[in-house]
């Protein structure tokens, strides 16, 4: 994502405005911390089940509720930060990300009991934890329209490719960390459903202390009108847009119900009851989404987006297979090779549509694009939990894993659009 031409920046001679490398740490942290929010309560979610007594239908609705908030960001915060300033728009997202930590951690308070036996689990904790998934949500779209260009204001001086590799690192590496940190400090305590969410919360005091210090390039309140920034795709590259949502979608279906299912199908058809085992294959999708992004940013468009549709079909079908066997191994593989495939065609389709319109567009395409992906991450993964009712938790993401194929198969239909553009 680039800066919008209708932002402007402070005068060069402003000591604040140079970008270093330590006010581009301080905001890679701070996104990638935000970004955690979204996915702790992944590898918890069998000891949620547990502790509170709903099944993988209740949980693949409460994993992709956030997706609400997201959109809700995106939208309503898409452009704010060109009117107010970078950092009061980062903050207020730290501090939704703060309160929805402090209703996950009050909610998950037992009353007796401890780990997957801890009981206590109301109705009311229910609620709080449905509203902390909307506000990190709404947490998350503020970061994706605001901080992956306030991390590419803060590269110092012909650091733009760092930077460029630095937010997306930051970005979907933090959603990985976020199950990884979950994971490793539930399995250390007795307490998994509140710990977790303490040390988030510390990390997220660390972000608000840092804050301070990330350069803000915006010159406040001059010439630019803060409004809801709706989906918008420029005539020039609408074609390009409908060839890249095939594998958008089948990227994000592969992310939601991965994150959404396998967590319960570990526990329940696997017998894994750790929730650092459960966090490191759910993670391994996240990690080797970003890792592909960084590595293979210089391949051309099209052989990328071959490539990411070709893993993903491969993910799909070892998924199914890793389902039959129960192989745990299997499962770990295909989430290795569905991270790469979403990571690499989301990204070719994001950097062909920009590279083509004026810089004032950049960021509501940017947005749209953002947009059909979150709600490919919420809705599969809504439907699939529905379908573990009927067809159990093999059956509904066997059926996903079918769509998967086909939608990638729909998008190398497409690819030879991607020559024309790189």
């Amino acid at each position: 994502m680039t800066v919008p031409s209708s932002t402007r920046t402070r005068h060069a001679g402003d000591a604040a405005s140079r970008p270093t490398g330590r006010s581009l740490t301080a905001a890679a942290y701070i996104f990638a911390v935000v970004m955690m929010g979204t996915t702790m309560p992944t590898p918890l979610y069998p000891t949620l089940s547990a502790a509170f007594g709903f099944g993988s239908a209740a949980t693949t609705v409460l994993f992709a509720v956030y997706a609400v908030g997201v959109v809700a960001g995106l939208v309503l915060f898409g452009n704010l930060s060109e009117k107010t300033g970078r950092r009061p728009v980062l903050f207020l997202a730290v501090a939704l990300s703060l309160v929805s930590t402090g209703l996950f951690l009050l909610a998950g308070l037992p009353t007796s009991g401890a780990g997957a036996t801890a009981t206590g689990g109301t109705t009311t904790g229910l609620v709080l934890m449905y509203c902390g998934r909307v506000l990190s949500g709404l947490a998350a779209g503020i970061f994706t329209a605001t901080g992956t260009v306030t991390v590419m204001e803060n590269a110092p001086a012909g650091r733009a490719t760092l930077a460029a590799a630095v937010a997306t690192a930051a970005n979907i590496g933090g959603l990985g960390l976020g199950i990884l940190v979950a994971g490793i400090s539930a399995e250390l305590v007795d307490t998994p459903l509140t710990m977790p969410f303490i040390v988030h919360a510390v990390m997220l005091a660390v972000a608000a202390l840092l804050l301070p210090g990330v350069r803000d390039a915006v010159d406040r309140g001059r010439g630019v009108r803060a409004r809801p920034r709706l989906p918008e795709i420029p005539a020039e590259v609408r074609g390009l847009f409908v060839a890249a949502v095939p594998a958008v979608i089948a990227g994000y279906t592969v992310c939601g119900v991965y994150s959404s299912l396998t967590p319960n199908f570990m526990s329940h058809e696997l017998g894994v009851s750790s929730p650092a085992v459960i966090a490191a294959v759910t993670a391994a999708l996240f990690v080797a989404s970003a890792i592909a992004q960084i590595v293979l940013r210089d391949v051309s468009d099209r052989t990328l987006m071959v490539t990411g549709l070709s893993l993903l079909i491969g993910c799909a079908v070892l998924l199914v297979v890793a389902l039959q066997l129960d192989s745990l191994p299997l499962l770990l593989i295909a989430s290795v090779i569905g991270g790469a495939g979403q990571g690499v065609s989301f990204m070719t389709g994001m950097r062909a549509m920009t590279s083509q319109v004026e810089p004032e567009q950049r960021t509501a395409v940017t947005t749209a694009y953002f947009i059909v992906g979150y709600l490919a991450l919420a809705v599969p993964a809504m439907l699939a939990g529905l379908l573990t009712i009927p067809l159990g938790l093999v059956g509904s993401t066997t059926v996903f894993a079918v769509l998967v194929v086909i939608l990638a198969l729909a998008g190398m239909t497409t690819v030879r659009r991607y020559g024309r553009y790189r």
